[in-house]
């Protein structure tokens, strides 16, 4: 597994395995075995899935070493501000059963998160997180933040796939050191995403499948992906990028696709930032 170190020296696997929407918290835990079986050991969650337990639970089931691990999850909008982010933090090393975390992010751009990076900056100094970031931040915000905080985020979790690329964006979040990691990579599909004939006729030309080579697209432009799967067989092909290479010409007819705009999640659309508030109002302490 390869590799990309952060803008504080340390180094994360540039391929994860995300569990966003995996509620069932036994289906949950043998999808993480299952990855760490397949040789994935970055796992995304977050409070707000409700599943950090099950995740926990595998990593510590595993019989490998926790620091063989790389565990990131978020505090969402309900957990914002300096107190409520302290208190959200140890309800998730609690839910997780681990004694720190590899990366804790915000995970939406809303509610006080100035105040709950203040909480994110002392534990990251106390050395109860190995690196800090931000989810869903647009390049408007990003650059506010970065004026106006301590230690700059290490990463940026984005919407990131060939419908919405964000090549602008990525250059700010590279002018300021940020890595960025793409959610949802596979935009779940939608817009006929595994039929489309361009990224069909590259993979034919590969001998891969499509989401290995929207993967391998990423990966090229410097984005780490966390795909998401409960299925063994895809989470080996998804896990299986490391033999081939995209073309230039390739890497352009892939730029070709860039409709320009969000498909999934608009943090500046007033309905959206709505939905947001409304997915989950308290956060909770999970349990197998």
């Amino acid at each position: 597994m390869e590799t990309i170190k952060l803008n504080n020296g340390v180094n994360m696997p540039m391929v994860g395995f995300g569990v966003f929407q995996v509620t069932d918290l036994k289906v949950c835990q043998q999808a993480v075995s299952d990855a760490i079986s397949v040789g994935y050991r970055l796992f995304d969650t977050a409070s707000v899935y409700e599943n950090e337990s099950a995740v926990g639970a595998a990593i510590r089931n595993s019989g490998i070493p926790r620091e063989e691990f790389f565990v990131t999850s978020k505090a969402y909008m309900p957990e914002m501000g300096y107190e409520k982010t302290k208190e959200a933090f140890e309800r998730t090393l609690y839910n997780l059963g681990l004694e720190y975390l590899d990366l804790y992010l915000i995970h939406q751009p809303f509610a006080d998160y100035y105040g709950a990076w203040r909480a994110m900056e002392e534990l990251y100094q106390e050395g109860r997180i190995r690196a800090i970031g931000v989810s869903n931040f647009p390049s408007d915000r990003i650059i506010d933040f970065c004026y106006n905080v301590k230690i700059i985020p290490a990463v940026n979790q984005l919407e990131i796939h060939p419908f919405f690329q964000r090549d602008d964006e990525l250059e700010i979040l590279k002018e300021y050191g940020i890595q960025p990691q793409a959610w949802a990579p596979f935009a779940e599909g939608m817009n006929g995403m595994f039929t489309n004939p361009v990224l069909t006729k590259i993979a034919e030309a590969h001998g891969k499948s499509v989401a290995q080579v929207i993967l391998r697209w990423d990966i090229q432009r410097g984005v780490m992906v966390i795909p998401k799967s409960i299925h063994k067989n895809r989470m080996e092909q998804n896990f299986d990028i490391w033999d081939f290479e995209l073309t230039d010409e390739e890497m352009e007819l892939i730029s070709t696709l860039d409709l320009h705009h969000p498909q999934m999640l608009d943090t500046r659309k007033p309905s959206e930032v709505k939905r947001v508030y409304g997915f989950k109002d308290n956060p909770v302490v999970t349990s197998l």
